[in-house]
Formats: structure tokens, C-alpha cells, sequence
């Protein structure tokens, strides 16, 4: 035979549950846990798209001021260029 009364194993099945309802509250503890992390991810996720929108416009603008300001000084090498010439003319080089 077993060897327990029926105390024993009325003891032995009320451990078994209170351990599964233990493991049971952990497991809802951790899965609120993972589901706050993944709302903070998410909102974290969205501003890094936002910040990512914003720097590719900065970008973009960045770029056409260099553009811009690249053709300013090659005109104004053109015009130093013309005016070299004219004072080398001038001068009878």
C-alpha cells in the first residue's frame, strides 16, 4: 500500500495548489510586465519613426542649401575668373 492516510494526501493535493496558483500569479505578473515593456517599446518605436521623418526632412533641406550655395561660389569664381582676365588684359599681359 501507499502508506498515506487520506489526511496525507489531502495535505499533499492542497500544496499542489497553492503551488499552481502561485505559479499561475507569477505568470499574469510577468505578462503585465511584457505587456507594459511592449506599450513603452511601441511608443518608443513611434517617436524614433517620428525623429526619423524630421531628420530626413532636415536632411533633405541641408542639401539644397548646399546645392544653392554651391552654385553662389562657382558663379562667384566665374566672375573672379572674368575680372582676372580683364585686369590682366588691362594691364597688357
Amino acid at each position: 500500500m501507499n502508506g498515506l492516510t487520506g489526511m496525507e494526501k489531502f495535505s499533499h493535493l492542497e500544496d499542489k495548489i497553492y503551488l499552481t496558483i502561485e505559479f499561475a500569479e507569477k505568470l499574469r505578473e510577468e505578462k503585465d510586465k511584457i505587456e507594459r515593456e511592449n506599450v513603452n517599446l511601441r511608443r518608443e518605436a513611434a517617436n524614433v519613426s517620428l525623429e526619423k521623418a524630421q531628420l530626413e526632412e532636415k536632411i533633405e533641406k541641408l542639401l539644397s542649401e548646399r546645392d544653392a550655395i554651391q552654385l553662389k561660389v562657382e558663379a562667384m569664381l566665374d566672375a573672379i575668373t572674368t575680372i582676372d582676365t580683364e585686369v590682366a588684359e588691362a594691364v597688357g599681359r
